[in-house]
């Protein structure tokens, strides 16, 4: 004959329900939304790359073959200081500005070169192991991501990696990291090909929350050789978090806002 159904307590029940849901949303992370609060023009041939504000100048890369370039602009008036090409064997990807160097990584070509920040004039390189795609700093290792669902820590003044760090979102690896900004003892990094922000804590490498960026460029201002999301600056002058794509006319100022506010901070244009 069938075995009998087992009988719980309702209470017992009770707990158990609240116990698996607990467990569900315990790790979640948080959804952010933005507003637009500032934007300033920006070249629509730079294949941003990199990204970084330090001492009210605003360094970009470019990437591309034969194309890449360093450029640093006075943050305040827009104006270039300086243009620096690259060899045109290299595919510039991220930068940072530690001390007085400026890093940069090439995607397919193994290493990081290494410039004086004061005129871009290059000094050295080191190895790495694979490709590279977004680099920043914690003020005193370098941190770079080469696409994976890994980010490595560098100790520039050795040349080697001390550490590398896995990335999960709610337990499942989270790939595809890009450009990345140390932002205030985390770090943000595009994700590629979406128009996702997340934001890691680099103790355990878990993703604490996320910035959906969907239709910050608006599709009147897109043309065909308008690609991906991807540029993250925190201006230390204010705390302003700036953010890009490749071949975009515009930075943009964000701030950020609950999900479910994110009606009103960007409603949509009047009809007339």
């Amino acid at each position: 004959m069938p075995t009998a159904m087992p009988r719980f307590p309702i209470r017992q029940l009770a707990a158990w329900l609240a116990l698996a849901l607990l467990s569900a949303t315990a790790g979640a992370a948080e959804q952010h939304a933005y507003k637009v609060v500032d934007k300033k023009p920006q070249s629509r041939d730079t294949w941003v790359q990199g990204l970084e504000i330090v001492d009210d100048q605003l360094y970009v890369s470019s990437g591309g073959y034969g194309k890449s370039l360093l450029r640093r602009f006075d943050f305040a008036s827009g104006e270039l200081d300086i243009e620096r090409k690259v060899n045109p064997g290299v595919f510039a990807e991220g930068l940072t500005v530690l001390g007085d160097k400026l890093y940069l990584l090439t995607w397919k070509s193994r290493n990081l070169l290494i410039y004086n920040r004061d005129d871009l004039s290059p000094l050295q390189r080191m190895q790495i192991p694979g490709e590279g795609w977004g680099l920043t700093n914690n003020g005193e290792q370098l941190v770079y991501s080469d696409g994976s669902d890994r980010l490595y820590f560098v100790a520039p003044d050795q040349h080697r990696i001390t550490r590398a760090l896995r990335v999960t979102e709610n337990g499942r690896p989270v790939t595809r990291l890009n450009e990345l900004e140390w932002i205030d003892g985390r770090i943000w990094a595009n994700v590629w090909q979406t128009d996702r922000i997340v934001i890691i804590n680099p103790a355990d490498g878990v993703v604490e929350a996320s910035v959906d960026l969907r239709d910050l460029l608006p599709l009147p201002e897109r043309r065909s050789d308008t690609d991906v999301l991807n540029g993250i600056a925190r201006n230390p002058a204010d705390g302003g978090i700036w953010v890009t794509g490749k071949n975009w006319p515009w930075i943009y100022r964000i701030e950020l806002v609950p999900t479910a506010a994110a009606a009103d901070a960007n409603p949509p244009p009047a009809t007339p």
